[in-house]
């Protein structure tokens, strides 16, 4: 049984600038090359980021509000997944440039976080 997704852009809405707002912090841009790396749907405790829960759920919401993610409510879980079709289909090549030219194995998180490896 799916769960309901929660309110965002549909592909034609999606806006150049809200994306690369959206991808424009550290932490969320650590957020989605995690997605990009491995597209099962994850919790969003699961991305072993070191910040407050208000402000992962803030970089969150900054992520599903640009329809750069689709979050999927699971009983009382809210599953992440990355629109990569949707942003592959709108802006072609701007995930994957952007995500090369944050540096492969970058720590982007601008913490004492893992370091996240950013390979697409």
């Amino acid at each position: 049984m799916s769960g309901m997704s929660l309110l965002r852009p549909n592909r034609d809405e999606l806006q150049i600038a809200s994306v690369l707002h959206a991808l424009s912090d550290p932490q969320r841009l650590a957020i989605v090359a995690s997605l990009a790396r491995d597209p099962a749907p994850r919790r969003c405790g699961a991305f072993g980021l070191c910040i407050t829960k208000s402000t992962l759920t803030h970089h969150f919401r900054v992520l599903r509000e640009a329809g750069v993610i689709d979050q999927r409510e699971e009983g009382t879980a809210r599953l992440n997944s990355l629109r990569r079709e949707d942003l592959d289909t709108r802006f072609p090549g701007l995930l994957d440039a952007v995500l090369a030219g944050a540096g492969e194995g970058e720590d982007v998180t601008g913490s004492d976080a893992p370091a996240v490896a950013l390979t697409a």
